[in-house]
C-alpha cells in the first residue's frame, strides 16, 4: 500500500485532474504521427526525517540533469532524465530506463504515482509523457553516461519557488519563456520544456509565489547551439536525438 509523504498529496491529486491545456497550448494535430518520449519527474524528501514538517518548503526536492557541454545539440541544457520510448515500452518503463542509463537510478527505489498529460513539442514532433515518481528508497546516483550528462542537480522545491530564483529567459530570436536559477551558486539556468512543466504545475498547485516578471536573462552562448525558437515549451534535450 502506498504511503507517500503528506507534502506530495497535492501533486498526486494534480496528476488526476490537470489537463494538457493547463500545461501547454500545443496538442498533436490529427495524423501528426508524433514520436513518443517520456521523462521522469522525480520527487524526494529534502532531508532524512520522514516525520518532519509537511511544509513543502522544508520537505521536497526534484532530481534534474545538466546535459554535457560538448554535445552537438542543446549543450548544457537542464532537464528531467528521459528520452525516446522504445518499441514495446510504456512511458513509465522508458522514463525509468533512461534514468538508470543517465544517472544510475535504480527503478526499485522509485514509486511511480502518476503521469501528467502527454505534451507535444512541435519543432521535433515529439509527444512527451512526464512520469511522476517518489524516490522512496533513496540510494546513490552518479553520472552514468558522461557523454550525455555534465552534472546532476538535486534542487530544493523551496529554491524553485523562491522569487529571487525566478526569471524569464530570452532567446536571440526574441522567444521568451519561464526560467529558474539553480545550482550551488544559482548560475545554472533551467529553461525550456522542463522549466515550462515545473512553472505550470506549481502554478496549478497554487504553490507559485509572486516574482518580478521584468527580470529577464539571455541564454548563455554555450546553450544556444541547436536551440529552435518560437516555441511555447522548447524541446527537451534528449528527445531531439
Amino acid at each position: 500500500m502506498s504511503t507517500l509523504p503528506a507534502w506530495l498529496a497535492p501533486v498526486v491529486e494534480a496528476a488526476s485532474t490537470i489537463t494538457v491545456h493547463e500545461l501547454t497550448r500545443f496538442m498533436p494535430p490529427e495524423g501528426s504521427d508524433a514520436r513518443r518520449g517520456a521523462v521522469l519527474m522525480l520527487f524526494a524528501d529534502r532531508d532524512d526525517d520522514p516525520s518532519g514538517p509537511d511544509d513543502l518548503a522544508h520537505r521536497g526536492e526534484l532530481l534534474l540533469t545538466e546535459r554535457a557541454h560538448h554535445m552537438r545539440s542543446h549543450p548544457g541544457q537542464v532537464s528531467f532524465p528521459g528520452g525516446s520510448i522504445d518499441v514495446g515500452e510504456t512511458p513509465r518503463e522508458a522514463a525509468l530506463r533512461e534514468a538508470l542509463e543517465e544517472v544510475g537510478l535504480q527503478s526499485s527505489e522509485v514509486e511511480v504515482f502518476g503521469e501528467l498529460p502527454e505534451l507535444w513539442l512541435p519543432p521535433s514532433n515529439f509527444a512527451v509523457t512526464p512520469v511522476l515518481g517518489y524516490w522512496r528508497e533513496r540510494g546513490e546516483v552518479r553520472i552514468a553516461s558522461p557523454d550525455e550528462v555534465h552534472a546532476i542537480h538535486r534542487v530544493a522545491i523551496a529554491d524553485l519557488l523562491d522569487p529571487e530564483h525566478r526569471i524569464n529567459v530570452r532567446h536571440p530570436s526574441g522567444w521568451v519563456g519561464p526560467g529558474f536559477l539553480i545550482g550551488p551558486d544559482k548560475d545554472v539556468i533551467l529553461w525550456g520544456f522542463t522549466a515550462g512543466i515545473v512553472a505550470r504545475l506549481f502554478a496549478y498547485l497554487g504553490w507559485a509565489e509572486t516574482w518580478d516578471r521584468a527580470r529577464v536573462r539571455d541564454l548563455p552562448d554555450h546553450m544556444l547551439q541547436g536551440v529552435p525558437s518560437g516555441t511555447d515549451l522548447a524541446p527537451n534535450t534528449k528527445l531531439e536525438e
